[in-house]
């Protein structure tokens, strides 16, 4: 459709629109369009006449100056995004403003604007399924346009809530550690609640057991010196005796202020302690795991269960023995002294190799 034919379909919808074109020009013309478009959503429009209509609107959209597009793309977001809670056309909102996203150039700041709208649109609808998400695309294309560090910060932000509104908790802890990133020492402060929110998420998500790397984050060690910055400390390199005293001294904090549950919290730290008792050893005896978990003798052999199905240590139960066998651990911190180990164990690696080749280049040929 033209411009023109916009006009006259919308008017014919009973939009309060002048079938006249605008004197001052397309620009003009799509302003005054795209303040009436929310017609278009009304029933009885099918999802098709919906998405022809609005799509007709976007292909005049893009033959416009990007000097004079910023406002169009803006108030058309506003006017899509804005959907009631009944609305039986969300999935064809989403389309259509996949499909401005794709119509402007990839480096185009107003890709962003677009985003953030879909992303509203998903949450709201429980169709982030429809929306990329994936960290590493994100990560690219915040990184050509043309933004703020705010507002690339922003963008993170609301794509962090999307995803906890939809129940994607994974997604979202990767989201919200890769915003703490973007901080930097003379702003961290900026970013304790968003900080406080990331702790509290990663220990209470169950498949997350290596915590160190939030320790980096320049927002997270704003926090040091709060209760929460101390938890964490114990979830990183602690055993479960630490957090029983901690438990002890701050209950109110952990059940009422910090939203988290006890009873994950007790079970992930007796997994978290397992795997640093693992480390170095061959084998454990059912005792010491017993008194070091703090659980009943019956309960031994369900806890181990429970540890083999995190996949961070893979062991063996030797029932006669009453111990386990240890084939391999997850390091729950990776420091200095991890790369050290490892330097010297590829180097030994690397000798024992060279050993091997002196070796058959001595045998003589037959």
């Amino acid at each position: 459709m033209k411009a023109a034919e916009l006009r006259s379909y919308l008017k014919g919808r009973g939009a309060e629109l002048s079938e006249e074109s605008s004197p001052d020009g397309l620009t003009s013309d799509l302003k005054q369009i795209i303040e009436v478009s929310d017609i278009c959503w009304q029933e009885p429009t099918s999802e098709l006449e919906a998405e022809s209509v609005l799509n007709s609107v976007i292909s005049l959209m893009l033959v416009v100056p990007q000097q004079s597009s910023e406002n169009l793309v803006l108030a058309l977001c506003e006017k899509v995004a804005k959907a009631p809670r009944e609305d039986k056309l969300s999935m064809a909102r989403i389309r259509v403003l996949t499909n401005l996203f794709h119509g402007l150039d990839e480096k185009s700041s107003l890709r962003c604007h677009i985003y953030t709208s879909l992303l509203r649109l998903g949450s709201q609808f429980d169709l982030m399924h429809l929306i990329p998400t994936d960290v590493t695309q994100v990560q690219k294309w915040l990184a050509i346009w043309d933004i703020s560090s705010q507002t690339k910060q922003n963008v993170l932000r609301n794509l962090h809530e999307a995803l906890v509104e939809t129940k994607q908790n994974e997604s979202a802890t990767k989201i919200m550690v890769e915003l703490l990133g973007t901080y930097t020492e003379a702003n961290a402060s900026q970013a304790r609640e968003d900080a406080h929110k990331c702790v509290v998420s990663c220990i209470a998500d169950p498949s997350i057991f290596l915590l160190d790397h939030l320790l980096k984050l320049k927002p997270v060690k704003f926090l040091e010196g709060e209760l929460i910055h101390d938890l964490l400390t114990i979830f990183v390199s602690r055993k479960l005796s630490d957090y029983l005293q901690f438990y002890k001294n701050n209950k109110e904090f952990i059940d009422s202020s910090a939203g988290l549950s006890h009873d994950s919290n007790l079970q992930k730290m007796r997994i978290l302690t397992f795997m640093q008792m693992a480390e170095g050893r061959k084998e454990i005896d059912f005792e010491t795991i017993q008194n070091e978990m703090h659980i009943e003798k019956d309960d031994v052999e369900s806890f181990i269960i429970d540890v083999v199905r995190t996949k961070a240590v893979h062991v063996k139960i030797d029932q006669m023995q009453c111990r386990v066998v240890i084939s391999k651990t997850t390091l729950r911190t990776f420091g200095k002294q991890q790369w050290q180990q490892l330097r010297e164990r590829l180097t030994q690696w690397q000798n024992n190799l060279h050993q091997v080749t002196k070796k058959l280049q001595s045998i003589p040929p037959e």
